[in-house]
């Protein structure tokens, strides 16, 4: 199974349109295109996860703007997007057709591509915040501090399942997900994208 992007290439930078933070504020938000085929038979299913997995992991040197996170600091997952039950024949996710800007509070829970939108670590990121907080279901693209020395990578990882739907409570989270698929996984394929935002 393979899957691709017409919105970046594999390994290269993230248009700043596909990005929640961009130089000097937002970004457009949009979800980047996706296609994939090769799905194996007996495919019933897939589920899609983006995640960032060089995110610092101390929230104190992330709110600290005046000093630089170095290149070798600890890091993390953050997850950007999470749907499940994506149906067996989809082939294609068109850019921007599940995110085009940005939803104060978050997106609600309901459907991107006809599958299931769970919550992505966002909901976490601004909890407490009265602007900002809220449940962040579906796809909002990268937004890595602008002190960060390392260049992000984000991986778009789709899984062929060989059930129709998976167990999962209403707002399902990534690590809900990684749970249920467990022994259902018939093909796995990812690419990935890069962002910064230090100049």
């Amino acid at each position: 199974m393979r899957i691709h992007s017409d919105s970046f290439e594999n390994g290269k930078p993230i248009p700043p349109e596909f990005a929640m933070g961009a130089p000097g504020g937002f970004g457009g938000n949009r979800n980047p295109h996706l296609a994939w085929d090769g799905a194996p038979a007996g495919t019933r299913s897939f589920a899609l996860l983006c995640i960032d997995t060089d995110a610092p992991t101390d929230g104190a040197l992330v709110a600290d703007a005046a000093t630089p996170i170095p290149v070798e600091y600890p890091r993390g997952d953050f997850v950007h997007w999470v749907v499940a039950d994506l149906p067996a024949d989809l082939r294609e996710i068109a850019a921007g057709s599940c995110s085009a800007g940005i939803a104060t509070g978050g997106k609600p829970a309901g459907h991107d591509a006809g599958g299931m939108r769970g919550l992505n670590d966002y909901t976490g990121w601004f909890a407490g915040d009265a602007a900002m907080g809220g449940q962040y279901f579906g796809y909002d693209g990268p937004y890595p501090p602008p002190h960060d020395l390392r260049t992000h990578r984000y991986f778009f990882r789709l899984f062929a399942l060989d059930v129709e739907r998976i167990d999962l409570p209403p707002a399902f989270t990534a690590g809900d997900v990684f749970r249920a698929i467990r022994g259902h996984v018939l093909a796995e394929a990812s690419t990935h994208g890069t962002y910064s935002l230090n100049g």
